[in-house]
């Protein structure tokens, strides 16, 4: 009777032991199938979590990229910018009246003088001292501008060069070893990547936001002569007016210029000039006191509306309307008369007038450009050279 049950016993023990393998080779044969053939064993369960790639921001709990670190870098090369301005006007309402100066003259006496004082932002861009901020910043008939950086200090600045076509100054301060924001390359910005947007809204010095690139290209604003902007959801009040929009690698990827909003605060639409765009125009302002920019010679476009192309019989609104030009420009002179349409330019199709400014305007001085018209239903392509922009001029190319 002993044996029996010792035996029984021992059976059972087996059989315990024997399952309790299978069961571990099952579990181990569930993980084997789950891994691709070739792929890494996983990492044991107390390995440390792998680094993040160099220079991308830590991602903080919920998914957010973590900007401390990017900020940190960026924030002392923003400075406020101060400046003072005098607005002359008339004593008298009849000094606007032709006949009434006659007499009277324009004499100095017969106006009056008052400061007034504008501030905004600016980005730091040289170690010896070159500022980049916004044109509408300085003002007209400055008298005096100041800057005021991170550490509170405040230097005088003098004005390099202004282009009001897009809204850009350059200012210098003196000294050396100043913090800067190194450049970066708009034309890789994505639609959804988040950006910081550094500056001074209503005299709060540097003020840090989070937001993302909502669009890209922006035209038809109706800040600046020449347009193609970077739109931001991160906030932008004023004052913020010349600061930096940063991207994730704590690189300047635009100047920040203006704000869409009924109320005067911020509305979640804000909008930068790029930073390719804005490099040009400093580098041009250093070396020449201007920005030197395509023209094909007093040539008016405007963009088709529903209303003209259904006027002009045209089935969309694509392309630039030559609306006027001049007899003595290169245009007429190689075929171009008012009422054509522009609808490309070298190998890219034009979409509206705006595009078409900025293709030109940004086309080597002393080369030749395809442009493809369309005259009712005769198609042609001709060849015009492209000469230089006079200063101050706005409204034909």
């Amino acid at each position: 009777m002993f044996r029996r049950l010792a035996l029984l016993l021992l059976v059972l023990v087996c059989g315990l032991a024997a399952g309790l393998v299978l069961t571990g080779r099952m579990r181990t044969a569930e993980e084997s199938v789950a891994a691709p053939p070739g792929a890494p064993a996983p990492p044991p369960a107390n390995a440390p979590a792998a680094a993040p790639p160099a220079g991308a921001p830590q991602r903080a709990a919920g998914g957010t990229p973590d900007f401390a670190d990017v900020a940190e870098r960026t924030v002392d090369a923003v400075v406020n910018i101060s400046a003072i301005q005098v607005v002359r006007s008339p004593m008298s309402p009849f000094m606007n009246d032709p006949f009434f100066r006659q007499f009277f003259g324009g004499d100095d006496e017969l106006y009056s003088e008052r400061r007034g004082q504008s501030a905004g932002s600016g980005v730091i861009v040289t170690p010896d001292g070159y500022v980049l901020t916004n044109n509408h910043v300085i003002g007209q008939n400055v008298r005096g501008i100041t800057v005021i950086l991170g550490d509170r200090r405040e230097k005088p600045a003098k004005l390099v060069a202004t282009d009001p076509l897009t809204d850009l100054a350059l200012l210098k301060i003196d000294g050396r070893n100043f913090p800067t924001i190194p450049w970066g390359d708009s034309a890789r910005l994505r639609v959804a990547e988040w950006v910081l947007a550094i500056g001074n809204p209503y005299q709060l010095s540097q003020t840090v936001t989070l937001g993302i690139v909502s669009a890209l290209g922006r035209t038809n604003i109706n800040v600046a002569g020449y347009e193609d902007f970077i739109q931001t959801d991160a906030a932008i009040n004023p004052g913020n007016s010349g600061g930096a929009l940063v991207n994730d690698r704590g690189e300047l990827v635009g100047i920040n210029t203006a704000i869409y909003s009924q109320t005067g605060g911020y509305q979640g639409i804000g909008f930068a000039v790029p930073s390719n765009l804005a490099r040009r125009v400093m580098t041009d302002l250093l070396q020449y006191g201007e920005v030197r920019r395509g023209s094909v010679g007093g040539m008016q476009t405007v963009s088709v509306t529903p209303e003209l192309a259904q006027e002009l019989g045209l089935r969309d609104t694509r392309g630039a309307l030559v609306w006027r030009m001049s007899r003595a420009s290169a245009a007429y002179e190689a075929g171009i008369r008012p009422g054509d349409i522009i609808e490309s330019f070298g190998d890219q199709a034009v979409q509206d007038a705006n595009q078409f400014n900025r293709l030109l305007a940004d086309t080597p001085i002393g080369s030749t450009v395809d442009l493809g018209l369309r005259r009712g239903a005769e198609r042609f392509t001709v060849k015009v050279p492209v000469g230089k922009m006079p200063s101050g001029r706005r409204d034909r190319i």
